[in-house]
């Protein structure tokens, strides 16, 4: 997985609470057992309606969402990580998330950036005013930054450091080798061993 340090992007605001897994990706694109080939199915159900921001031209090529409030509630559809990062989205900034939907954004190296509801809505205005200037995000120091604007937000500290990395959950139980095999050594022979 790519780390993440530092993300420059330009950003879309798509302005609506509780948005659930369902309607991230509708079920029936679930089907698929691959961790790619989800861009089409990205809000297939909202791209269907007329003049809906992520299928204007303007939209295009941006990599930070900006929803509303309760964003990834529902389902634990991981499948709902894959289509927002198939269609390009690195970061994706609300006023709270599903638990589920959290980690599975930084188990899939998906920044879910969590900001109070007012704070939200002056970054939308902002972003709203600026269309074309690029959110840096920083991960090593939690800031956001547009224009001369900067928010703090916080991460709990094993996604930050699985992100930082590139690390999925694996990899980052995998680099706690020593650790591990000291454990292993530890263990009392009568006990079942792996591999």
């Amino acid at each position: 997985m790519k780390n993440f340090e530092i993300h420059s992007g330009r950003a879309v605001v798509l302005a609506r609470d509780d948005i659930d897994t369902d309607q991230i990706v509708p079920a029936e694109f679930c089907r698929r057992v691959v961790k790619s080939g989800y861009a089409d199915a990205l809000f297939a159900n909202w791209r269907k309606e007329p003049g809906f921001v992520l299928g204007r031209p303007e939209s295009q090529g941006a990599s930070v969402l900006v929803a509303g409030r309760d964003f990834g509630i529902g389902s634990s559809r991981e499948h709902a990580v894959w289509a927002l990062k198939d269609g390009g989205f690195r970061v994706v900034v609300a006023a709270g998330f599903g638990d589920i939907f959290r980690r599975n954004a930084l188990n899939n190296g998906l920044l879910p950036l969590d900001l109070p509801y007012a704070e939200l809505g002056r970054l939308a205005g902002q972003v709203a005013a600026h269309p074309g200037l690029e959110v840096v995000v920083d991960l090593r120091d939690c800031t956001l930054r547009l224009g001369g604007k900067t928010w703090q937000f916080e991460v709990e500290e094993r996604g930050r450091r699985m992100l930082l990395h590139g690390e999925d959950a694996i990899e980052a139980v995998l680099r706690q080798g020593d650790l591990i095999s000291a454990h292993e050594a530890r263990r009392p022979a009568w006990l079942p061993t792996v591999g």
